[in-house]
């Protein structure tokens, strides 16, 4: 059947207030499940569980608190999401706690001289910074300025067999640019036994995953990205590989999950089941499992979500005052690059400021483009800063052709 994205936006109330919102890619929009989910989880995650009825049950539950019970149901959950074990995830507060808590535990791996560990220019800060100062030998994978991709060709020289860990995203989060992971992946297999570490951050709410289909090692989400609270998610490929690291507090000395989480709040892991839940509800599957409701879902929406993409790069890419970071110009004419539903782009002759208010005032919600060292080289600074917006499951066709009304009058 097809995608219902009306049906879809009655899942979100703050949508009822009139604003447009293209801003996924910093604020995503939390639906009204996981709100209600998180509140209750807040009153609820000190008081002790009831449990199942039943003297096992009982039994098994007795003196547990409520918080304990969200924790265990958010990883089942983030289990249905991707497709694996409960016992292979790890969460946490946010993925830049978690990356230094793997980066910590990792240090015994990293220990032989020679190690090598090798790191993305397309990345964020916040993906590589944990893992650059791990060993002395830190390679770089450069994005081509031209286009912001991330070539898989040059792995086979920055890869060897002194690489014990290889750090990338499946996408750029502001150019909307996808990596050819499995091309980089096999590559790195190749050549050596690292891990792979793989963000899926960006393009979780815009495509079906099945982590094991990845072929890397950890898979890392960004739960917020899904509409879900702020947690965070590591996803690792086996069990076994929990032997292989050291636990971060002194007292988690099992070979589990437990060895890489630190505190994190009971409440907002009442939220990871209902934003779960949520995109297990955007298809039109109403019955099966989560994991079936939320592949069928996702494929769904990932048909939508390839026209909305295109109509945003078309619809934009007809302006003639208007500069897609990565698309527009001479040196990216020709680039095949597989891309999202979110762009950065610039309108010639006007500062991003000055585009962003105009875009405001429209009741069209965006972000500027923070000064990155890749747009920066890109040459972002140049032209005077760029807006970035990106589309949700709840966007339209209508939003997209509001949003190039707007740009068109700028120019």
């Amino acid at each position: 059947m097809a995608y219902d994205v009306y049906s879809v936006r009655g899942l979100y109330t703050t949508l009822s207030e009139g604003w447009t919102y293209l801003n996924a890619h910093a604020t995503p929009q939390v639906p009204e499940r996981v709100a209600v989910g998180v509140a209750r989880a807040f009153r609820n995650a000190t008081s002790v569980s009831t449990g199942p009825t039943g003297s096992h049950s009982q039994r098994q539950h007795a003196g547990r608190l409520e918080g304990d019970v969200y924790i265990e149901n958010a990883r089942g959950a983030v289990a249905d999401l991707l497709g694996v074990r409960a016992d292979r995830v790890v969460l946490g507060s946010s993925l830049p706690v978690l990356y230094q808590s793997l980066a910590r535990a990792m240090e015994p791996m990293l220990a032989r001289p020679g190690t090598s560990v090798v790191l993305s220019g397309l990345d964020a800060p916040e993906v590589s910074a944990p893992f650059s100062g791990l060993v002395d030998d830190t390679r770089w994978a450069l994005p081509d300025l031209a286009t912001g991709e991330l070539p898989a060709f040059q792995y086979k020289d920055l890869v060897d067999g002194h690489t014990r860990f290889v750090a990338l995203s499946a996408a750029h989060d502001l150019l909307g640019t996808v990596a050819p992971v499995s091309e980089i992946v096999e590559h790195v297999r190749s050549r050596s036994r690292a891990w792979t570490l793989v963000d899926v951050s960006s393009i979780a709410m815009y495509r079906p995953i099945v982590a094991d289909d990845w072929d890397c090692n950890i898979l890392a989400i960004d739960l917020a990205q899904i509409g879900g609270p702020q947690l965070a998610a590591l996803v690792f490929r086996d069990t076994a590989m929990f032997k292989r690291i050291a636990p971060i507090s002194p007292t988690q000395d099992c070979d589990t999950y437990a060895k890489l989480e630190s505190p994190f709040s009971a409440g907002l892991a009442g939220g990871v089941g209902p934003a779960v839940d949520h995109v297990a509800r955007l298809g039109s599957v109403a019955a099966g499992s989560r994991r079936k409701r939320v592949q069928q879902s996702m494929a769904e929406l990932d048909v939508y979500m390839a026209r909305l993409t295109n109509q945003m790069y078309t619809f934009l890419g007809t302006l003639p005052a208007a500069h897609i970071v990565g698309v527009t110009g001479e040196a990216a004419a020709g680039s095949t690059a597989d891309r999202l539903p979110r762009l950065s782009f610039a309108v010639h002759g006007v500062p991003a400021a000055t585009v962003h208010q105009r875009l405001f005032d429209n009741g069209l919600v965006t972000t500027i483009a923070p000064n990155t060292p890749l747009l920066e080289n890109m040459g972002v600074g140049e032209i005077g800063g760029a807006v970035t917006i990106s589309a949700a499951p709840f966007n339209t066709e209508a939003d997209i052709a509001h949003l190039t009304r707007v740009v068109a009058s700028l120019a």
